[in-house]
């Protein structure tokens, strides 16, 4: 994604792909992921259903920039396995994705090249099998108002589609309303017209 656009790629839905090579079985399974904790889940699952395989390497990022990531050999030579996988991540330009490979040993070596080979083309095959969305990078913007602005305020989210994430009404109201980033300048802009209103813009990126 470039520092201007608004939208990145994810895998659409989970995927799988079988590679074998010299008696070894390479398992590569692809996932949509929100967050590190639903990584550590999806891992700790994965681990228990192929209990029995030798090795469950990783890699996965997260973020509109791919900024957060991890990739993990579990035991086979450094630089064998988590990294080619996580630069299948990159190649293919997707975020918010988790890719583990499982490998069961087939008795016979591969050496490094064979490793990086294998554990490339399972992610490869696994992500493809995934297939892609575009998602969307939003920004939560908080809009502070009056009970006399109301209509002036819903008319603005209305005719703008913005999402109600939260809403808050007390001595004030209190709107938290998703944006799109490419719009947040000209939302912003719509409802500083509006008296006595305030406005503060947080982050959401989904």
């Amino acid at each position: 994604m470039s520092e201007t656009s608004d939208t990145y790629f994810s895998v659409a839905r989970k995927g799988e792909a079988i590679y074998r090579e010299k008696a070894s079985k390479f398992i590569g399974l692809a996932f949509p992921v929100g967050s590190e904790t639903e990584v550590r889940e999806i891992l700790g699952s994965i681990r228990k259903r192929y209990h029995d395989a030798n090795h469950h390497c990783f890699a996965y990022c997260l973020g509109p920039l791919q900024e957060t990531y991890r990739f993990n050999d579990d035991g086979e030579p450094s630089g064998s396995a988590g990294r080619p996988i996580y630069g299948q991540l990159l190649s293919k330009s997707v975020s918010d994705t988790l890719v583990i490979v499982v490998r069961y040993f087939g008795g016979t070596k591969l050496g490094i090249p064979g490793l990086i080979q294998a554990y490339r083309q399972t992610a490869s095959e696994a992500l493809d099998n995934s297939g892609k969305t575009e998602k969307v990078i939003l920004r939560n913007l908080i809009v502070t108002f009056r009970y006399e602005n109301m209509n002036d305020v819903m008319r603005i989210q209305k005719e703008e589609e913005l999402e109600l994430v939260d809403q808050n009404f007390d001595n004030e109201c209190r709107l938290t309303l998703a944006v799109r980033k490419s719009k947040v300048d000209k939302v912003l802009k719509r409802f500083m017209r509006i008296r006595n209103i305030s406005t503060s813009v947080d982050t959401l990126d989904q």
